[in-house]
This record gives C-alpha cells, structure tokens and sequence, in this order.
C-alpha cells in the first residue's frame, strides 16, 4: 500500500519529499498500532488511503504527510508540540485544523457539530488544504461504511449529505462530490439505490452503443477541422440521476441523458469552433445552452454546455472545455492551488475572489450563538441555488436564488448597504424586494441622508451575511441611541438635584454599581438608563449619598426599581384609580389601568401588541414587532404585561406611513387622491426629495384599524413611479 502512495506521488505529484512522506507513514504506524477499524484492518490503513486520495489530487508533501497523520492527534497521546518537533509547524497545523473538539462537553450533538464545522471554517480561511484533507478522509469512511451499524450508516450518510458533499461542490471538486454523493444515497436508500443501478445495467448496452456512435461522428468532424480533441462518454452519477426523477416526477424511460459526451481541446478558441460544428451536425434545443467559460461558477467550473437532438430523434447532452479546465472541473480547489504553488505570480487574492462565499460565512456565523441556527443557516448557504448579476462596471456577483437589490447591497459593501435608498435593474426603478435573475445588471442607489436600513429588510433579504450586516446595525444604532439617551437624562437629573454628575460618577459606589449588575462600563449604565430599565433620579441619589457619608450602599435589582416606583407612586395613584379606558385594550391580570399608545409604533386594532408598566403613564401599548418593546422584553424586569383588544373602536387610531417614489411631477397630489378616495383622515403631511431622484412622503393618518390600513398601502403602491410603502417603526 506504501508503494501504492508512492507510485501515485509519481503520476500526479511534483517537488514531493518521499523520505518525509515515509517517516509520516512509519510515525502513524507506531501511533495506531493499537487500534483497529471496525474492518478489522489495522487503523493505519485509513490515514494510507486518505494520503492515497489526496496524492490522486496532485498535493503537495505537507499535505499528504498531514493526511497520514491526520488522526494522531485526535486519538493518540501525540499532541500538536510533538508532530511540531517531528515534522514542522505547517504540518502540525493541517492536522491540527481537522482534529476534532472530541474533549469538550457538549449538551447535544447540534452543539459538538456546530463548533466542529466552526472550528473547520476557521481553519479553512488560514489554510485551505484542510478541507481537502477533511474531504478524503470523509470519501474513504464512505468507502468502508459498510462495516458500520444501520444507523451509523444513515447518520453519517445525511451529514454527508448536509455538509461534505455541498462543501465539496463549494470548491468545485466535482469528482469527490459525485462520489460521496452516491455513496451517501446508497446507505441512505438502499432500496431507491439498488433499484436505479439494477434500471440502469439494464439498457448500458444498449446506451453504450449509441454513445460510442456519437464519439464517433464527432471524432470524424473535428479531425476534418484540424483539431485536436478527446471525446469520451460520461454516465451521469446514480444520485443525479434519482434527483432529477424524483423532481421532475420521470421515470428512467424518460430520462435521455443518462449519458453526456465530453470532448476536451486544448484551446477556449477551440471550444467554440467545436461548439458550431455540433450545432451543425445536431439540432441544439432551444434554452438548454449554457456558456460556463464566458461567465464561470464561482467554484471556478468552465465549460460550454448543450444539449442536441439526432438524426434518430435522441436527446444527449455534450460538454465542450480545455484539458485545464478539465483538471478544474474534477479537482476544482485542489487543482487551482496546485497551479498556485508552481506559479508563485499569481496574486495571492486569486483564490478570495473564487470563494468569497466562505468569508461571508465567517462573518455571519460570528452573529449565530445558538447552535441549530447556526447549523440550518450554514446547509442553506451550501444548498442554496444562485443567481448571478452583474454590477454596472461588469463584474459578476454570485447571490442566494431569489436575492433582492438588498442582498445585492450588502454583498458590495457594508456601507453601501446601510445607505441604501433605491435599486435600478437594467436601467429601470425596481422595488427593494424584488427578486434578481441571472444575467442582469443591478445598480444600488445611495444617499448620505439615509437614516439606515429598515428592520423590514430583515424579512426580504435572503442571504445570511445581508441578514446579520442589517441586524448589526440595528445592535449598534440603538445602543449609541440609549447612550446619549441615558447620560442626558442623567445629567438633567443630577443638574435637578443640585449636583454635578461628573463628579458622582467619580465616587466608588458606581464601580459597585456597574459591577452588581454585570455593567462592563458606564456606557452600559447610560445605555440601562436610556431604555428605562434603570431610574435616572434613583442612581443619582444614591451616589448623592454615597458621595457624602463616604460609605459603600448595598444594592440590589429589586431596590433598584423599587426606588424609580416610589419616585412615580403619587402620579401613578391617580391612574390606576381610573374607572377604565377608551381604547378598547384588555389588560389581562389587572383592572382600572389607564393606557396609552406608543408614539414610536402607534398600533393600531389587528396589530398584536403588547404592554408594558411605565412610571407614572399607566400601560403603555407597542406594537409586538416595535425594536422598542423588542428591547424592553429583553431587559426582563417583569414589567411586559398581557394585553389584546377588546373589539371596541375608538373614533381612530394615529399610525404613520413612509412611501418612497421616483421624483415625478403628480406623485404628492396622487397620493393624497386615493387618501380621499379611501375617505381617510389624514393628520399630517411631510414630503422631500433627494439628488438622487427619489421622494419621501410621510402621512399620519387617523384610520379604524389594520385592514383599512393595509388596503389604502396597497393602493398607493399600485400608484406609478412607487418604490416601497411601509409603516414606521421608531
């Protein structure tokens, strides 16, 4: 088996230490001479066969050698300093990149999966070798998964299936993908499984001979033109094939292209003079062209795509590539690092821009704390199909299927995101959730008086890194909001109590303060304050005091609000002695509370709502989606009470509605046409326009509840020229 690796080092390898690659190979021996696979073999066969994997890619001699060792460190008493000390720092860290976190305690298997694929993406971004060393280690268990239990086999199976065999397609490595692909549905379904191979063996004969006929004609066609060429038959992959039956809802008789036939040449001018002698020869059926050398995959995939008809009536498809492009198309990474490593005048952000989606996980994944979201976000952005479009400079931007011009946004630049206020497709005004196709040019429309994104966005925008770049923002916007908010208040506070409080923040018992309730600073004291759940008058006092005697005060959370709740028990008495209120609100679990609305959500009947206990106000109502209550539900000081309404209408309701437009002579006067046509009130009115050319009408509106809302929205969105239409929120 040794000379087996070697003589494959020989074929596809160059400039490898075959006396290092020995030492690894006789060092793992002696590491897993007591262990055993669940064959029976010696364990060192498995580190062999995944060195013989990644020798068949061409790698370099760091990389097969940390494939020999890639489980030392995992399950032996070797650590990382000693295969360091042995070997050297690179190979240490390859194998360190895909040991596994198997010491650490995990509540749930979701948990240990999480961290381990984090862990990975983490090493990939450093050195992408690990993944190819990941992926042969993970081709040979599915080789010798056989020997595993039942469930064993279905378990591994899917995650196979949920992870290695995408992240393999990622990357471009088409020939790892196709087979863990089929081995995975083998276990999986072995019924479907064996079922579609015993369909299959049934009419090769027959398939076979028709392709041969086909190679044939081409070879005599391409020869006439002086050019040099390889044809071959390709079967499609049993798991291709059972995808596209299972889709479409075919049987095998209807499936025609079992078999595509693949000419490589050595030229892309030669891909196209052969691309018009088969068109010449067969009849090409309309729309299933793809030209994969104008326009690559972003896993570097290129090659020209058609699918023709015979004379005899029968559909097959042919791929048309270089012999490099062929060398991608199997190996894909592998392939283009190899070339990176023999061409040192290559930039090194050559590989960056292929597999941009990589970063963009890196980035999101830092915003997903719970281990199931992080888990479903990172199979859809390896699942998920892509559309891709253009900027106007020309450059191709690959986006999730059904991206909006938000995604679009944010995948430019985080900036150009948040200033986002408009989006153009070929030359034409479009709405923020519209929904992108390959192929088309998309232009971003900014302004600097943006106020930012809208927490709508979050809902129409379909990529992960758009969804946390968007959720950031929000994070930061209101906590700088709440700081200001905060040390305002307190300095009016301190101003009202005769004192200064640049001095109280001096004293120790704010160190106490922020300490006893988790505060890292005092930003998060002004920010505590700013949202409420901390009384302004109450810290001041207490530091007041505190300042005075000199001496430390005990505090808690409960005197904390306490102190805010005496300041206000005067105010409040009067309130809660109300017979009732005259909004139509039930709060449940109290009686005779005064209620008021939000001015930063205005609800409106049929929003859910909820309500919360104000100093000295009574209830107050947000809407459920208001970033305020969002905000106060965080804080949990049991304040967030049950309300709903109780179907009493009140003679209306003051909401509030954005409408954004192109700057067009009429738009005003048409919006104010269907408001009184829809006989609604209108409170107020404030419109402006921007460089860009865009409006921005806001109306207040006193209306009777959230359907009559809804369906004067639906009418100005009809209006010509209207971009979006919402409800404010904050």
């Amino acid at each position: 088996m040794l000379q087996d690796l070697m003589k494959k080092i020989d074929e596809n390898c160059t400039n490898v230490n075959k006396d290092l690659i020995e030492k690894a190979y006789n060092f793992e021996c002696e590491a897993h001479k007591m262990q055993k696979r669940d064959s029976g073999e010696p364990y060192s066969v498995h580190p062999l066969q995944v060195s013989c994997i990644l020798a068949d890619m061409g790698m370099d001699t760091a990389t097969i050698a940390a494939g020999l060792l890639h489980d030392v460190i995992e399950d032996t008493p070797y650590d990382y300093e000693y295969i360091e000390n042995e070997f050297s720092a690179e190979i240490a860290d390859l194998v360190e990149g895909v040991t596994k976190l198997g010491k650490i305690k995990y509540k749930t298997k979701e948990e240990q999966q999480a961290d381990n694929i984090r862990k990975m993406l983490l090493a990939m971004t450093k050195d992408i070798r690990v993944i190819l060393i990941k992926l042969a280690d993970r081709l040979h268990n599915m080789r010798t998964l056989k020997y595993k239990s039942e469930e064993g086999q279905k378990r591994i199976a899917k995650e196979t299936f949920d992870i290695y065999a995408p992240l393999a397609h990622r990357l471009g490595m088409s020939k790892i993908k196709w087979e863990l692909e089929d081995l995975a549905f083998r276990y999986s379904d072995p019924e479907q499984y064996y079922d579609l191979v015993k369909k299959i063996v049934e009419k090769r004969t027959e398939r076979e001979a028709y392709t041969e006929e086909i190679i044939n004609e081409l070879y005599t066609s391409l020869e006439k033109s002086n050019i040099r060429s390889e044809i071959e038959g390709r079967p499609k992959h049993l798991y291709s094939i059972y995808r596209k039956m299972h889709n479409k809802n075919k049987t095998i008789d209807q499936i025609f292209d079992l078999t595509a036939v693949r000419v490589l040449v050595e030229t892309v001018k030669d891909c196209y003079a052969v691309l018009g002698i088969v068109h010449t020869m067969y009849k090409p059926i309309p729309g299933r062209f793809k030209d994969y050398i104008a326009m690559p995959k972003p896993n570097m995939y290129q090659s020209l795509h058609t699918t023709v008809i015979s004379a005899k009536g029968k559909t097959f498809e042919i791929q048309i590539r270089t012999f490099e492009m062929h060398k991608t198309a199997e190996y894909g990474i592998a392939a283009h690092w190899k070339y990176k490593e023999n061409n040192n005048s290559l930039p090194n952000t050559d590989l960056d821009k292929n597999f941009s989606w990589l970063s963009d996980i890196i980035e999101w994944q830092k915003e997903a704390s719970d281990a199931e979201e992080f888990m479903e976000a990172f199979k859809i952005d390896l699942f998920s199909d892509e559309v891709f479009v253009f900027t106007p400079k020309g450059t191709v931007i690959d986006l999730p299927a059904n991206a909006t011009p938000i995604d679009f946004a944010y995948r430019i630049h985080t900036d150009v995101g948040n200033r986002c206020v408009g989006a153009k497709v070929n030359g034409k005004m479009v709405p923020l959730d519209y929904q992108l196709k390959t192929g088309q040019i998309v232009e971003v429309l900014t302004s600097n008086m943006a106020k930012g994104p809208n927490i709508d966005w979050l809902n129409i925008a379909q990529s992960n890194l758009a969804k946390s770049k968007i959720r950031a923002w929000f994070k930061k916007a209101k906590r700088e909001e709440n700081i200001n908010k905060g040390k305002d208040l307190l300095e009016k506070e301190a101003k009202r109590q005769e004192a200064n409080f640049g001095e109280l923040a001096k004293s120790e018992e704010l160190e106490k303060i922020l300490k006893r309730y988790n505060m890292n600073n005092i930003d998060d004291l002004y920010a505590a304050v700013g949202v409420g759940s901390a009384s302004s008058a109450f810290i001041v006092t207490k530091l007041r005091e505190a300042l005075k005697s000199n001496k430390p005060t005990e505090l808690d959370n409960a005197a904390l609000i306490k102190g805010a709740e005496e300041q206000i028990n005067k105010n409040t008495t009067q309130l809660i002695n109300k017979s009732n209120n005259s909004y139509g609100i039930e709060v449940k679990g109290l009686s005779n509370m005064l209620v008021r609305f939000a001015k930063c959500c205005n609800p409106v009947p049929g929003d859910e709502i909820m309500g919360y206990i104000t100093k000295g106000r009574g209830i107050s109502i947000h809407r459920k989606d208001c970033k305020n209550a969002e905000l106060l539900a965080e804080d949990g000081d049991n304040k967030i009470v049950e309300v709903a309404w109780t179907g009493v209408k009140a003679s209306g309701y003051i909401t509030e509605v954005q409408i954004t437009g192109e700057d067009r002579n009429g738009l005003l006067s048409d919006i104010m046409v269907v408001i009184t046509e829809s006989r609604i009130h209108l409170h107020a009115v404030n419109a402006k326009t921007s460089k860009a050319g865009f409006a921005t009408v806001t109306i207040k509106l006193k209306i009777e509840d959230v359907d009559q809302l809804k369906e004067l929205m639906k009418k100005i969105k009809r209006l010509p020229g209207v971009i979006q239409v919402f409800r404010t929120k904050n």
